[in-house]
């Protein structure tokens, strides 16, 4: 499928020559559509498994796959926009709402579904479409560092990856990814105007910008540190630090915004603990950074019978062994500073507003500029071992997620 395919196994030359000699944005939609059709495959399977104990019933059409789970939300917010006052439960806590998504994949589906009378159907056009742009803005990042065979590979491995149905279903993780992958590009070739606008839709698109923050301010250090080979142009540190100002505005606004309109200050952050209060048996009063790692981690091990100590000291090790990954390998330190930074970003960010629990792995999406290192082997028969396993994966997410969907840990 990929380059690298079609080079090691040797077909006839006049093949390998047309492929090669195709526009890579043609190539890669090949390998893009090709990848979807896959998807699709095991969705219909999973449509065919799933049974009246499934959250989706029996027999459900993709459809009703593209629109379940927090598309449902994303919808909710297009059709009726934010409660100015927040929902309670029966205890008095804030329950779940509107004020956990953010607007811009929302409305821009509303309005592009119009002509189409329905929400859904734009939804995923859009989340199909970003996609795409996301695989092609990714090989472009990723030949900055690696040769076209490898970064070929790394989009084949990012769209076929276990986390791949989100390009065909009502999540804003396709448009945010482009955009991310845009904004990381944009780093990479010191094109740092294009942020100003990058920025502010991603904020507003999906959680993550602050992250991004940390990106800039990390990387502004590493440009400092290596003037001496890598000259710094003061506008490159106006840019650099304006942005950095940029990224944590937008990262708190959302917060503004939700206080302003419910008039309770701590409203977006009550409304995310609503979610965090359905998996713990003691309730969240107040959000603390790095609380809700340390509180799964005693939770997960304790349900699995091991205790929560155990589970801190594997959180610990777990964050020690990526750091020295993120430091010392060298697939990874072939990436370049950027992506290693970016994900060392994410990755601490995470740590410190997220509880860990069943959607985890969708929240590692953005760390898919890394697939660039999986790439780099040059062995044939490790890169169809990683998409071997990329497949395995997205067949086990979609079949946990959508065709059972029917206990605490089957929540995408």
């Amino acid at each position: 499928m990929a380059d690298g395919v079609l080079t090691r196994a040797d077909p006839p030359s006049g093949a390998r020559e047309s492929w090669r000699g195709l526009p890579i944005s043609l190539r890669i939609g090949i390998l893009y559509l090709l990848c979807r059709v896959v998807t699709s495959v095991f969705f219909l399977v999973a449509a065919e498994l799933s049974g009246p104990t499934s959250r989706f019933g029996a027999k459900p059409s993709i459809g009703d796959f593209a629109i379940g789970w927090d598309a449902q939300w994303y919808w909710y917010v297009a059709v009726n926009g934010y409660p100015s006052e927040l929902p309670l439960t029966e205890a008095g806590q804030v329950a779940e709402n509107q004020w956990a998504f953010m607007p811009v994949y929302a409305y821009l589906a509303q309005v592009l579904g119009l002509p189409f009378h329905s929400w859904g159907a734009a939804a995923v056009l859009i989340s199909l479409i970003a996609g795409y742009f996301a695989c092609l803005v990714l090989y472009r990042l990723l030949r900055l560092r690696l040769d076209e065979v490898a970064a070929t590979w790394a989009v084949l491995f990012f769209a076929s990856a276990p986390l791949a149905a989100l390009f065909q279903i009502g999540y804003a993780e396709s448009l945010f990814l482009l955009l991310l992958f845009l904004s990381l590009n944009a780093v990479m070739r010191r094109k740092y105007g294009w942020l100003y606008l990058l920025l502010p839709l991603m904020g507003y698109t999906r959680p993550g910008v602050l992250a991004f923050a940390l990106l800039l301010g990390l990387h502004g250090i590493q440009r400092w540190l290596a003037r001496a080979r890598d000259p710094l142009p003061r506008r490159h540190v106006a840019h650099i630090v304006a942005l950095g100002a940029l990224a944590v505005a937008v990262g708190f606004s959302w917060q503004a915004v939700a206080a302003v309109a419910t008039g309770d200050p701590s409203a977006y952050l009550e409304t995310e603990l609503a979610w965090r209060r359905n998996w713990l048996p003691q309730p969240v009063a107040h959000f603390v950074p790095l609380e809700g790692f340390i509180e799964a981690a005693a939770f997960w091990f304790q349900s699995w019978g091991l205790g929560a100590v155990t589970g801190k000291i594997a959180l610990a090790l777990a964050v020690a062994a990526v750091a020295a990954l993120l430091v010392f390998d060298r697939r990874v330190r072939a990436l370049g500073p950027e992506i290693r930074l970016w994900s060392a970003s994410y990755l601490v960010y995470l740590l410190l507003v997220f509880f860990p629990q069943s959607s985890v792995f969708r929240l590692l999406v953005p760390l898919s500029p890394l697939w660039g290192a999986a790439a780099v082997p040059r062995s044939l028969s490790w890169r169809l071992s990683v998409l071997g396993a990329c497949l395995l994966g997205q067949w086990w997410w979609i079949y946990n997620m959508y065709a059972l969907g029917n206990t605490y840990w089957q929540i995408p």
